[in-house]
């Protein structure tokens, strides 16, 4: 066998069904004109948050290296770095997820998806997105409205740690979360209809 042929078998978008719904794509002629822009631009935001988000790990890196230098070798442990470590990586899970979605890596069990055919798969994904995504993320975000409102009135604390920091920002990044969550899945939705329709994921021309 071949190496060329091996490589055109071992393809890692097996691994990462959604993957093939990835990237910006010229306007198919089946598609229309909101349709297209829509996808793309709610893509592209949700890129651009993504690599913003990504850079909270230096913050966290440092904030983690400083606390054991200062706790091994000065015997001055810090009071706020567990705190904030807490604070980034909660931050950066929640705002990053939407930029996730779109590139089909949230844990999804998928041994049965993945050999469906493209339309078949456009149907459960289109479905399940009105059925339960945008459903399940409205009422969580109704929810979670009156959670950040409440911990803002409040100038809640967190009363676990000796820093006692105030909760609400760390409490607003879930509600951007699950605002980045329904936009991006906007794009999805209309990816999915599009595949049950024609068969092909948007970009797969």
């Amino acid at each position: 066998m071949t190496d060329s042929k091996k490589e055109k078998e071992f393809d890692l978008k097996d691994e990462l069904i959604a993957d093939r719904k990835v990237g910006f794509f010229n306007k198919p002629d089946y598609m229309s004109d909101l349709s297209y822009n829509t996808i793309i631009y709610i893509d592209k935001f949700n890129l651009l948050i993504g690599k913003i988000v990504s850079w909270i790990i230096v913050p966290l890196f440092l904030a983690m290296v400083y606390e054991v230098i200062a706790r091994k070798f000065f015997l001055a442990p810090t009071m706020w770095a567990y705190d904030m470590s807490r604070f980034m990586y909660g931050g950066m899970f929640m705002l990053g997820a939407a930029y996730a979605l779109s590139r089909g890596v949230h844990i999804r069990a998928d041994f049965l998806y993945r050999n469906f055919k493209i339309k078949n798969q456009g149907l459960v994904d289109f479905w399940l997105y009105l059925i339960f995504y945008f459903p399940g993320l409205i009422f969580f975000l109704y929810m979670t409205t009156g959670f950040v409102l409440e911990s803002i009135q409040r100038q809640e604390k967190g009363m676990d740690t000796a820093w006692m920091p105030l909760l609400w920002p760390i409490k607003a990044c879930l509600w951007f979360g699950i605002v980045f969550l329904l936009i991006q899945g906007v794009s999805e939705l209309l990816k999915s209809y599009y595949a049950m329709k024609k068969g092909k994921w948007p970009g797969d021309e």
